[in-house]
């Protein structure tokens, strides 16, 4: 626990400097700070987020040569796995790149969660005249969710945004799907009721919908650029190199065939001979 506390202190550090001038500067609410600030990591990890989408869809467009390798080689699971990443190299698709996104955010949500813990204590004497309230909808954004009914809604809107934002992102596979949309209803119960009295505060949830919406925004974005460029070309693999050129050869063999016709007529002589035979 030490050892993760000494590894979030700088973000910490850096986290608390963005909300504060954000605030400050920029003359923004704590709320809107805290959106402005995860719209902003959100805009960093745009280069991370465009590989995870390629390589996700190189992933669904080989899909079923992929499976076809399994079955091949489903008896010998060491060939099956050196068979896949040679398949993977080819066709430069990432395997690890759903993660991508997701583990730099790691770091900046328990950073950001131990900064708005502590903001009563570390930020707010500071600014004892600001305001922590949200568009007069939230009493206080450092309160525990489940101390107001505003704590409610916000939970429920950021489990539908989870819910959106699974939905419009490409996953590798229908389970993996099944599994990210059930999540967010499982983390629901974990942060009304979470272990050791840990509580949420609500602008840890703005922190979630935010980047949720931001995902959603992302998902429609992606589909409909996807949707108006044309598919790419069938890619051969190292193994289907014979079988696609062998209906070429075989166009071709007439042609070298009837090309010396013309001139050669012994061959008129042969066919009578081989008539006569049946005959």
């Amino acid at each position: 626990m030490t050892l993760l506390l000494s590894i979030l202190t700088p973000i910490e550090d850096v986290l608390t400097w963005a909300l504060e001038w954000l605030h400050t500067t920029i003359g923004l609410t704590w709320a809107w700070s805290i959106i402005a600030l995860t719209i902003t990591v959100r805009i960093l990890l745009v280069p991370l987020t465009v590989k995870q989408i390629h390589s996700m869809q190189r992933m669904q467009q080989h899909l079923p040569e992929m499976k076809e390798i399994q079955k091949r080689y489903k008896n010998d699971k060491r060939k099956q796995n050196e068979e896949l990443m040679k398949f993977y190299r080819d066709n430069q698709i990432n395997p690890a790149s759903s993660c991508l996104p997701v583990i730099p955010q790691i770091p900046i949500f328990f950073a950001l969660y131990f900064v708005l813990r502590g903001f009563n204590k570390e930020i707010f004497p500071k600014y004892p005249k600001s305001d922590v309230s949200w568009l007069n909808f939230v009493p206080s954004i450092t309160a525990n969710i489940t101390s107001h009914w505003s704590g409610y809604v916000l939970l429920v809107v950021y489990v539908a945004s989870q819910i959106a934002s699974t939905w419009f992102m490409p996953t590798q596979s229908k389970g993996q799907r099944v599994i990210f949309l059930f999540l967010p209803l499982v983390f629901a119960f974990f942060i009304l009721d979470p272990p050791g009295g840990t509580t949420f505060p609500v602008g840890l949830l703005l922190y979630w919908m935010t980047t949720n919406l931001w995902t959603v925004g992302q998902g429609l974005v992606t589909r409909g650029l996807r949707s108006k460029t044309p598919p790419p070309p069938p890619k051969r693999s190292s193994r289907t190199p014979a079988k696609t050129e062998q209906p070429d050869a075989e166009a071709e063999a007439p042609v070298s065939q009837e090309s010396p016709t013309p001139t050669g007529q012994p061959r008129k002589v042969k066919r009578k001979k081989k008539k006569g035979a049946r005959r």
